[in-house]
């Protein structure tokens, strides 16, 4: 691992990896999805620049009224695309800001929009009085980038591929 790659965060593979075919690769990323986690993956329309987007959920019913409750300002997802010449998958972060009306978003790209590579964790937890006025949690929650990139990276990685971070250049 050089320099170059801790600034980008490409992770490679053990030597000896055997390579799967990009399908199978897709299919294993894909399989990553799971009700229980506050993101998602998905595979994009043939015309778009990239293969799949990892995503928060913030406009899934079941999730959006934990990112308002939590004041999450920020939606943060990774583009995928593969170059199989390199057994390569290349991902940029993107950043937008989320603006909360009645409790559903709307996403607004951000006056300051991100591209590039970013490690983040946000965290925080809101205690109020019940019914009962018993004290108690209204709710406790962490993000954090690399709660969608290492599942993604380990994947990638056992695939026998690559994961390039690009912050400039193409994807």
């Amino acid at each position: 691992m050089g320099l170059f790659d801790i600034f980008t965060g490409t992770k490679r593979p053990k030597a000896g990896t055997p390579v799967k075919p990009q399908a199978a690769l897709a299919e294993t990323l894909l399989a990553l999805n799971r009700d229980t986690a506050p993101w998602h993956i998905r595979k994009t329309a043939p015309d778009d620049k990239c293969d799949l987007v990892v995503e928060w959920r913030i406009v899934d019913a079941k999730w959006y009224e934990v990112f308002a409750k939590a004041g999450l300002k920020r939606a943060f997802k990774i583009l995928l695309k593969f170059d199989a010449a390199k057994n390569e998958v290349r991902a940029v972060d993107q950043e937008w800001s989320v603006e909360w009306n009645a409790g559903v978003p709307a996403l607004q790209i951000a006056a300051a929009a991100f591209r590039g590579q970013k490690t983040e964790i946000s965290f925080g937890a809101a205690y109020a009085f019940s019914e009962n006025l018993s004290p108690g949690q209204v709710y406790n929650y962490k993000f954090s980038t690399a709660e969608m990139k290492t599942p993604l990276q380990g994947a990638i990685m056992a695939a026998g591929w690559t994961y390039r971070g690009v912050a400039f250049g193409k994807l």
